[in-house]
Protein backbone atom coordinates (compact mmCIF):
# COMPACT_ATOMS: atom_id res chain seq x y z
CA UNK A 1 0.00 0.00 0.00
CA UNK A 2 1.27 3.47 -0.83
CA UNK A 3 1.43 6.08 1.90
CA UNK A 4 2.36 9.10 -0.17
CA UNK A 5 1.15 12.43 1.17
CA UNK A 6 -0.90 13.38 -1.93
CA UNK A 7 -3.08 10.27 -1.56
CA UNK A 8 -3.60 10.99 2.12
CA UNK A 9 -4.52 14.63 1.51
CA UNK A 10 -6.84 13.68 -1.36
CA UNK A 11 -8.76 11.19 0.79
CA UNK A 12 -9.06 13.70 3.63
CA UNK A 13 -10.56 16.16 1.14
CA UNK A 14 -13.04 13.48 -0.01
CA UNK A 15 -13.92 12.76 3.65
CA UNK A 16 -14.57 16.45 4.30
CA UNK A 17 -16.66 16.58 1.12
CA UNK A 18 -18.76 13.75 2.58
CA UNK A 19 -19.08 15.71 5.83
CA UNK A 20 -20.22 18.76 3.88
CA UNK A 21 -22.73 16.59 2.03
CA UNK A 22 -23.84 15.15 5.37
CA UNK A 23 -24.64 18.67 6.58
CA UNK A 24 -26.41 19.42 3.29
CA UNK A 25 -28.35 16.17 3.35
CA UNK A 26 -29.23 16.34 7.04
CA UNK A 27 -29.97 20.07 7.28
CA UNK A 28 -33.63 19.09 7.34
CA UNK A 29 -33.11 17.19 10.59
CA UNK A 30 -32.11 20.38 12.37
CA UNK A 31 -34.50 22.87 10.82
CA UNK A 32 -37.54 21.04 9.44
CA UNK A 33 -39.71 21.55 12.51
CA UNK A 34 -38.80 25.19 13.17
CA UNK A 35 -39.34 26.02 9.48
CA UNK A 36 -42.60 24.11 9.11
CA UNK A 37 -44.07 25.86 12.18
CA UNK A 38 -42.98 29.21 10.66
CA UNK A 39 -41.06 30.21 13.78
CA UNK A 40 -38.06 30.96 11.55
CA UNK A 41 -37.84 31.41 7.78
CA UNK A 42 -35.50 28.93 6.06
CA UNK A 43 -32.67 31.40 5.36
CA UNK A 44 -32.38 32.26 9.08
CA UNK A 45 -32.98 28.71 10.28
CA UNK A 46 -29.97 27.32 8.39
CA UNK A 47 -27.65 29.92 9.96
CA UNK A 48 -29.09 29.10 13.38
CA UNK A 49 -28.59 25.36 12.89
CA UNK A 50 -25.12 25.69 11.33
CA UNK A 51 -23.86 27.73 14.27
CA UNK A 52 -24.89 25.08 16.79
CA UNK A 53 -23.61 22.31 14.51
CA UNK A 54 -20.18 23.93 14.58
CA UNK A 55 -19.85 24.48 18.34
CA UNK A 56 -21.01 20.96 19.24
CA UNK A 57 -17.43 19.76 19.85
CA UNK A 58 -17.29 22.06 22.91
CA UNK A 59 -20.01 20.03 24.63
CA UNK A 60 -19.37 16.39 23.72
CA UNK A 61 -16.55 13.89 24.00
CA UNK A 62 -15.28 11.94 21.00
CA UNK A 63 -16.71 8.50 21.80
CA UNK A 64 -18.66 8.30 18.52
CA UNK A 65 -15.52 9.08 16.50
CA UNK A 66 -13.71 6.35 18.44
CA UNK A 67 -16.47 3.85 17.61
CA UNK A 68 -16.40 4.66 13.89
CA UNK A 69 -12.59 4.67 13.78
CA UNK A 70 -11.99 1.39 15.59
CA UNK A 71 -15.35 -0.29 16.30
CA UNK A 72 -16.82 -1.07 12.86
CA UNK A 73 -13.91 -2.62 10.94
CA UNK A 74 -10.55 -3.72 12.27
CA UNK A 75 -8.26 -0.67 12.12
CA UNK A 76 -5.34 -2.86 11.01
CA UNK A 77 -7.04 -3.74 7.71
CA UNK A 78 -7.88 -0.14 6.85
CA UNK A 79 -5.96 1.36 3.94
CA UNK A 80 -6.54 4.09 1.37
CA UNK A 81 -8.66 1.82 -0.82
CA UNK A 82 -10.99 0.86 2.05
CA UNK A 83 -11.53 4.52 2.96
CA UNK A 84 -12.03 5.47 -0.69
CA UNK A 85 -14.62 2.72 -1.16
CA UNK A 86 -16.43 3.62 2.07
CA UNK A 87 -16.64 7.31 1.26
CA UNK A 88 -17.69 6.84 -2.35
CA UNK A 89 -20.37 4.33 -1.38
CA UNK A 90 -21.78 6.75 1.19
CA UNK A 91 -21.55 9.79 -1.09
CA UNK A 92 -23.22 8.01 -4.03
CA UNK A 93 -26.12 6.85 -1.85
CA UNK A 94 -26.48 10.29 -0.24
CA UNK A 95 -26.61 12.02 -3.62
CA UNK A 96 -29.23 9.60 -4.89
CA UNK A 97 -31.50 9.93 -1.86
CA UNK A 98 -31.00 13.71 -1.69
CA UNK A 99 -32.02 14.06 -5.36
CA UNK A 100 -35.12 11.98 -4.68
CA UNK A 101 -35.97 13.87 -1.48
CA UNK A 102 -35.73 10.73 0.64
CA UNK A 103 -34.58 11.37 4.25
CA UNK A 104 -32.22 8.40 4.50
CA UNK A 105 -29.36 8.25 6.98
CA UNK A 106 -25.96 9.70 6.06
CA UNK A 107 -24.61 8.00 9.16
CA UNK A 108 -25.68 4.53 8.16
CA UNK A 109 -24.61 5.18 4.57
CA UNK A 110 -21.08 5.79 5.89
CA UNK A 111 -21.19 2.76 8.19
CA UNK A 112 -22.53 0.62 5.34
CA UNK A 113 -19.81 1.91 3.02
CA UNK A 114 -17.13 1.08 5.58
CA UNK A 115 -18.54 -2.42 6.04
CA UNK A 116 -18.78 -3.04 2.29
CA UNK A 117 -15.23 -1.90 1.60
CA UNK A 118 -13.92 -3.74 4.68
CA UNK A 119 -15.52 -7.02 3.60
CA UNK A 120 -14.23 -6.52 0.06
CA UNK A 121 -10.71 -6.41 1.48
CA UNK A 122 -10.70 -8.80 4.41
CA UNK A 123 -13.94 -10.77 4.32
CA UNK A 124 -16.27 -11.10 7.30
CA UNK A 125 -13.31 -11.35 9.69
CA UNK A 126 -12.55 -7.68 8.98
CA UNK A 127 -15.75 -6.59 10.75
CA UNK A 128 -15.96 -5.73 14.45
CA UNK A 129 -19.32 -7.40 14.89
CA UNK A 130 -20.03 -6.07 18.38
CA UNK A 131 -19.69 -2.48 17.16
CA UNK A 132 -21.70 -3.13 14.01
CA UNK A 133 -24.52 -4.81 15.95
CA UNK A 134 -24.61 -1.88 18.39
CA UNK A 135 -24.83 0.57 15.49
CA UNK A 136 -27.37 -1.52 13.60
CA UNK A 137 -29.62 -1.83 16.64
CA UNK A 138 -29.83 1.96 16.75
CA UNK A 139 -31.84 1.79 13.49
CA UNK A 140 -34.68 0.53 15.67
CA UNK A 141 -33.87 2.05 19.07
CA UNK A 142 -33.26 5.71 18.15
CA UNK A 143 -36.53 6.38 16.27
CA UNK A 144 -38.49 4.34 18.83
CA UNK A 145 -37.02 6.34 21.69
CA UNK A 146 -37.66 9.60 19.81
CA UNK A 147 -41.25 8.48 19.20
CA UNK A 148 -42.04 7.62 22.82
CA UNK A 149 -40.26 10.66 24.30
CA UNK A 150 -42.13 12.98 21.91
CA UNK A 151 -45.42 11.27 22.71
CA UNK A 152 -44.83 11.66 26.46
CA UNK A 153 -43.74 15.28 26.07
CA UNK A 154 -46.89 16.20 24.11
CA UNK A 155 -49.09 14.56 26.75
CA UNK A 156 -47.20 16.27 29.61
CA UNK A 157 -47.22 19.69 27.96
CA UNK A 158 -50.91 19.37 27.06
CA UNK A 159 -51.73 18.63 30.72
CA UNK A 160 -49.52 21.46 32.06
CA UNK A 161 -51.01 24.08 29.73
CA UNK A 162 -54.59 22.79 29.74
CA UNK A 163 -55.92 26.11 31.12
CA UNK A 164 -54.07 28.27 28.59
CA UNK A 165 -55.72 29.49 25.41
CA UNK A 166 -54.40 28.04 22.12
CA UNK A 167 -53.00 31.47 21.18
CA UNK A 168 -51.11 31.78 24.48
CA UNK A 169 -49.67 28.25 24.09
CA UNK A 170 -48.66 29.04 20.53
CA UNK A 171 -46.82 32.20 21.59
CA UNK A 172 -45.02 30.45 24.46
CA UNK A 173 -43.75 27.63 22.30
CA UNK A 174 -42.71 29.90 19.45
CA UNK A 175 -40.10 31.24 21.87
CA UNK A 176 -39.27 27.84 23.36
CA UNK A 177 -38.69 26.38 19.89
CA UNK A 178 -35.52 28.47 19.64
CA UNK A 179 -34.20 26.52 22.63
CA UNK A 180 -35.31 23.09 21.40
CA UNK A 181 -34.01 23.71 17.86
CA UNK A 182 -30.67 24.81 19.30
CA UNK A 183 -30.41 21.68 21.43
CA UNK A 184 -31.29 19.45 18.50
CA UNK A 185 -28.72 21.13 16.22
CA UNK A 186 -26.16 20.72 18.98
CA UNK A 187 -26.95 17.01 19.22
CA UNK A 188 -26.87 16.68 15.44
CA UNK A 189 -23.43 18.30 15.18
CA UNK A 190 -22.14 16.31 18.15
CA UNK A 191 -23.08 12.91 16.74
CA UNK A 192 -22.86 13.30 12.97
CA UNK A 193 -19.60 15.22 12.54
CA UNK A 194 -17.80 12.66 14.71
CA UNK A 195 -18.38 9.93 12.15
CA UNK A 196 -16.15 11.70 9.63
CA UNK A 197 -13.65 12.44 12.40
CA UNK A 198 -13.37 8.70 12.98
CA UNK A 199 -12.84 8.04 9.26
CA UNK A 200 -10.08 10.65 8.94
CA UNK A 201 -8.42 9.53 12.18
CA UNK A 202 -8.29 5.84 11.16
CA UNK A 203 -6.89 6.95 7.79
CA UNK A 204 -4.14 8.91 9.55
CA UNK A 205 -3.53 5.90 11.80
CA UNK A 206 -3.15 3.61 8.78
CA UNK A 207 -0.50 5.99 7.43
CA UNK A 208 1.39 5.90 10.73
CA UNK A 209 0.70 9.57 11.47
CA UNK A 210 -0.93 9.12 14.89
CA UNK A 211 1.90 7.20 16.50
CA UNK A 212 1.18 3.91 18.25
CA UNK A 213 -2.09 5.01 19.89
CA UNK A 214 -5.33 5.85 18.05
CA UNK A 215 -6.67 9.32 18.86
CA UNK A 216 -8.53 12.21 17.21
CA UNK A 217 -6.31 15.26 16.48
CA UNK A 218 -7.89 18.62 17.26
CA UNK A 219 -7.45 19.90 13.70
CA UNK A 220 -9.57 16.96 12.53
CA UNK A 221 -12.30 17.95 14.99
CA UNK A 222 -12.34 21.56 13.78
CA UNK A 223 -12.24 20.59 10.10
CA UNK A 224 -15.19 18.21 10.40
CA UNK A 225 -17.33 20.59 12.43
CA UNK A 226 -16.63 23.36 9.90
CA UNK A 227 -17.48 21.16 6.90
CA UNK A 228 -20.75 20.04 8.48
CA UNK A 229 -21.70 23.60 9.43
CA UNK A 230 -21.07 24.83 5.88
CA UNK A 231 -23.12 21.97 4.45
CA UNK A 232 -26.02 22.88 6.72
CA UNK A 233 -25.89 26.47 5.44
CA UNK A 234 -26.69 25.23 1.94
CA UNK A 235 -29.66 23.23 3.25
CA UNK A 236 -31.66 20.39 1.77
CA UNK A 237 -35.03 21.85 0.90
CA UNK A 238 -36.57 18.74 -0.70
CA UNK A 239 -36.00 16.83 2.52
CA UNK A 240 -37.16 19.77 4.66
CA UNK A 241 -40.51 19.54 2.89
CA UNK A 242 -40.80 15.79 3.55
CA UNK A 243 -39.73 15.99 7.19
CA UNK A 244 -41.51 19.21 8.11
CA UNK A 245 -44.89 18.91 6.47
CA UNK A 246 -45.53 15.70 4.55
CA UNK A 247 -45.33 13.37 7.57
CA UNK A 248 -47.69 15.44 9.74
CA UNK A 249 -48.65 19.09 10.26
CA UNK A 250 -46.88 20.63 13.24
CA UNK A 251 -47.72 23.43 15.68
CA UNK A 252 -44.95 25.25 17.62
CA UNK A 253 -45.77 23.17 20.71
CA UNK A 254 -45.46 19.94 18.73
CA UNK A 255 -42.28 21.18 17.05
CA UNK A 256 -40.80 21.89 20.50
CA UNK A 257 -41.70 18.39 21.72
CA UNK A 258 -40.27 16.71 18.62
CA UNK A 259 -37.00 18.65 18.78
CA UNK A 260 -36.61 18.14 22.53
CA UNK A 261 -37.27 14.40 22.26
CA UNK A 262 -34.78 14.16 19.40
CA UNK A 263 -32.16 16.16 21.30
CA UNK A 264 -32.46 13.95 24.41
CA UNK A 265 -32.05 10.84 22.25
CA UNK A 266 -28.98 12.24 20.48
CA UNK A 267 -27.36 13.43 23.72
CA UNK A 268 -27.78 9.94 25.20
CA UNK A 269 -26.43 8.18 22.11
CA UNK A 270 -23.43 10.50 21.79
CA UNK A 271 -22.58 10.03 25.46
CA UNK A 272 -22.65 6.25 24.94
CA UNK A 273 -20.54 6.47 21.78
CA UNK A 274 -23.29 5.09 19.53
CA UNK A 275 -23.33 6.54 15.98
CA UNK A 276 -27.07 6.95 15.50
CA UNK A 277 -29.00 8.47 12.63
CA UNK A 278 -30.27 11.98 13.24
CA UNK A 279 -32.73 11.39 10.39
CA UNK A 280 -34.21 8.33 12.10
CA UNK A 281 -34.36 10.12 15.43
CA UNK A 282 -36.23 13.24 14.34
CA UNK A 283 -38.56 11.25 12.08
CA UNK A 284 -39.55 9.04 15.00
CA UNK A 285 -40.15 12.14 17.13
CA UNK A 286 -42.28 13.84 14.46
CA UNK A 287 -44.39 10.70 14.07
CA UNK A 288 -44.71 10.61 17.86
CA UNK A 289 -46.15 14.12 18.13
CA UNK A 290 -48.51 13.41 15.23
CA UNK A 291 -49.72 10.19 16.81
CA UNK A 292 -50.28 11.99 20.14
CA UNK A 293 -52.87 14.15 18.39
CA UNK A 294 -54.53 11.23 16.65
CA UNK A 295 -53.29 8.25 14.71
CA UNK A 296 -54.82 9.51 11.47
CA UNK A 297 -52.81 12.76 11.76
CA UNK A 298 -49.74 10.85 10.59
CA UNK A 299 -49.39 10.15 6.88
CA UNK A 300 -48.37 6.56 7.40
CA UNK A 301 -47.67 5.93 3.72
CA UNK A 302 -44.93 8.60 3.81
CA UNK A 303 -43.58 7.19 7.08
CA UNK A 304 -43.55 3.69 5.55
CA UNK A 305 -41.47 4.89 2.57
CA UNK A 306 -38.98 6.49 4.95
CA UNK A 307 -38.67 3.27 6.98
CA UNK A 308 -37.96 1.32 3.78
CA UNK A 309 -35.15 3.79 3.03
CA UNK A 310 -33.75 3.20 6.54
CA UNK A 311 -33.68 -0.56 6.08
CA UNK A 312 -31.93 -0.55 2.71
CA UNK A 313 -29.40 2.25 3.35
CA UNK A 314 -26.64 0.17 4.96
CA UNK A 315 -26.77 -2.78 2.53
CA UNK A 316 -27.10 -0.50 -0.52
CA UNK A 317 -24.17 1.72 0.44
CA UNK A 318 -22.15 -1.43 1.24
CA UNK A 319 -22.93 -2.85 -2.19
CA UNK A 320 -21.85 0.41 -3.84
CA UNK A 321 -18.68 0.68 -1.73
CA UNK A 322 -17.32 -2.77 -2.63
CA UNK A 323 -16.82 -2.05 -6.36
CA UNK A 324 -15.37 1.36 -5.53
CA UNK A 325 -12.82 -0.42 -3.32
CA UNK A 326 -11.96 -2.70 -6.24
CA UNK A 327 -11.75 0.30 -8.58
CA UNK A 328 -9.39 2.06 -6.20
CA UNK A 329 -7.06 -0.93 -6.14
CA UNK A 330 -7.23 -1.22 -9.91
CA UNK A 331 -6.25 2.38 -10.65
CA UNK A 332 -4.04 2.81 -7.58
Amino acid sequence: MHDALPYLVGLIVVALAFDFLNGLHDAANSIATIVSTRVLPPQYAVFWAASFNFIAFLFFGLQVAQTVGTGIVMPDIVDDYVIFGALMGAIAWNLLTWALGIPSSSSHALIGGLVGAGIAKGGADAIVWSGLIKTGSAIVVSPALGFFLALLLVLAVSWIFVRKTPLAVDNIFRSLQFVSASLYSLGHGGNDAQKTMGIIAVLLYSHGRLGSEFHIPFWVVLSCQTAMGLGTLFGGWRIVHTMGSRITKLTPMQGFCAETAGAITLFMATGLGVPVSTTHTITGAIVGVGAARRVSAVRWNIAKDIVVAWVITMPMSAMIAAPFYALGRLVG
